[in-house]
């Protein structure tokens, strides 16, 4: 439930929903957060009178963000909460810097989302088809047919760049009991779609694809329960869980056809930029780029996916709790490349507008990211719009007051029970 208080009122623990005032031109990068800190607290009430708090159990939804770190490496330690220091909007826009990872392709979008999805849809049914044969054939001890994994990543691969927005889509259908499976399935998606942004060519992105498909296939050798533990875990379980990384190269290492770049993403998806994460303890740019990247679509896929230890955040949370993670966890160029990538307001994102209305992020604009189209689901009075009304916001009409329609808040996953899978953008 959403309420209305005074920032005199403020306590560290609450969630704040919302302003009474935009939030671009604020220092909060996202919108909506868990006050934590005093610096917070003193900021709110200096530049608000008001604010909106989710209470009772969106409340308890949204705060999950706290720990939500922990629960996507099992145990890991969440990371530290900066007070963001610079608009969110900034970030969106900032052009690559000339250092860094050169961008050595740009690669517009070709087809439609509507148009793309379907065949999305064939490709993500025969990845994961591939992706649990592969799972099965390592569980019995057989040789691992990397060359298929290799040609469904391929078929990913030219999907991501004809238009990336229908595989993320995709992303959005999680079944928990397939988690190991499908989140390898998403987490190369998210790869390819952050490759495809740092503008990667074919083979590079294939290389990055197929690492990040067979990432965790070392858990086949960890045992269900331990996964799917919902209390803490022993020192001794999390040395089990963490195994699965060396049990993953020993099988891949030993298979045929597998590039050498593509063990840095099983090898190093739990390396952390401050040094700070396992096997190795590797630290900054010595983890390489694919470790890096698939550290952060990793734990990406995590927050955003329903576990036995935790409920599923928004991606908006998500990203949030990435940012926060910059230089501790993550490094912070490909941090802000990632945001960059997945907008401010991710696809699937549930997001409430401002006057009032809720709906669903469909699409991307990769021009003016803070501008998607929305499916609007539900009306100021929250009665459903039947069917929904799909608004494009970089061409709307100003309302009455002369306010132009916009996004103003991302909603916790789940918020007013809609499934954003239900308005997928499929052409008919």
């Amino acid at each position: 439930m959403k309420t209305k208080i005074d920032v005199r009122d403020l306590r560290k623990g609450m969630y704040v929903t919302e302003l009474d005032r935009p939030w671009l031109g604020t220092q909060f990068m996202f919108q909506g957060f868990e006050i934590t800190t005093d610096e917070q607290l003193a900021e709110l009430q200096r530049i608000c009178q008001h604010v909106f708090i989710l209470t009772g159990e969106e409340h308890q939804v949204a705060r999950h963000s706290s720990t939500i770190a922990q629960s996507a490496a099992k145990s890991e330690k969440a990371p530290t909460r900066h007070q963001i220091n610079r608009p969110h909007e900034t970030v969106i826009s900032r052009p690559l810097p000339r250092t860094g990872i050169p961008a050595t392709h740009h690669y517009p979008d070709i087809v439609p989302v509507e148009q793309e999805i379907r065949q999305a849809m064939e490709i993500e049914n025969s990845a994961r088809e591939t992706l649990f044969t592969l799972l099965d054939d390592a569980r019995f001890g057989k040789n691992l047919d990397i060359p298929r994994a290799g040609k469904i990543v391929g078929q990913m691969t030219e999907s991501i760049l004809r238009n990336p927005d229908a595989l993320v889509w995709l992303t959005q259908l999680k079944k928990k009991h397939e988690y190991t499976a499908t989140h390898s399935l998403r987490v190369s998606v998210l790869a390819l779609a952050l490759g495809r942004h740092l503008g990667y060519d074919r083979e590079k992105l294939n290389v990055l694809g197929i690492g990040a498909l067979l990432h965790d296939i070392g858990k086949i050798k960890v045992p269900n329960e331990l996964l799917d533990k919902p209390e803490a875990l022993t020192k001794e379980e999390f040395d089990i869980i963490k195994s699965h990384v060396p049990e993953g190269l020993k099988l891949l290492e030993g298979s045929t056809g597998i590039p050498a770049a593509s063990l840095e993403v099983v090898g190093r998806h739990h390396e952390r930029y401050a040094g700070n994460g396992y096997i190795f303890g590797m630290s900054g740019d010595t983890i390489g780029e694919f470790g890096l990247i698939s550290g952060i679509v990793d734990t990406y896929d995590a927050i955003t996916s329903d576990r036995a230890y935790h409920l599923s955040l928004s991606a908006a949370d998500a990203l949030r709790i990435i940012y926060e993670g910059r230089e501790r966890a993550y490094h912070p160029w490909l941090v802000e490349q990632f945001i960059q990538c997945m907008g401010i307001f991710p696809i699937g994102s549930v997001v409430e507008m401002n006057n009032g209305s809720i709906g669903v992020v469909i699409t991307a604009n990769r021009q003016r990211r803070l501008r998607p189209r929305v499916a609007l689901i539900l009306s100021a009075d929250k009665q459903p719009y039947s069917p929904a009304s799909i608004v494009d916001l970089m061409h709307t009409t100003p309302d009455a007051t002369g306010r132009p329609l916009e996004i103003r808040n991302v909603l916790p996953a789940g918020a007013f029970g809609i499934n954003p899978v239900d308005y997928m953008p499929v052409h008919h």
